[in-house]
């Protein structure tokens, strides 16, 4: 699974998603799908934008973390 770290980043700069928005020229469904985690594609040229808004690498932004096998809590 990758997790998303935009809500933590936003929280750090004190920025709303419409703020992203305007800012990186997004569309404000995008940065939502982003912030809440249910994003299932990005196009890298959005990726780019939002490292350079928050001044962050790609690594940063979003984190691969490791699936639990099925049957484990």
């Amino acid at each position: 699974m990758i997790r998303c770290h935009l809500s933590t980043l936003m929280g750090r700069d004190k920025l709303r998603i419409s703020d992203v928005a305007k800012r990186t020229g997004l569309n404000r469904s995008t940065v939502t799908a982003l912030y809440n985690e249910t994003a299932t594609r990005i196009d890298l040229p959005a990726v780019e934008s939002l490292c350079t808004l928050f001044r962050c690498q790609m690594g940063e932004l979003f984190e691969i973390v490791p699936s639990k096998p099925e049957g484990q809590p």
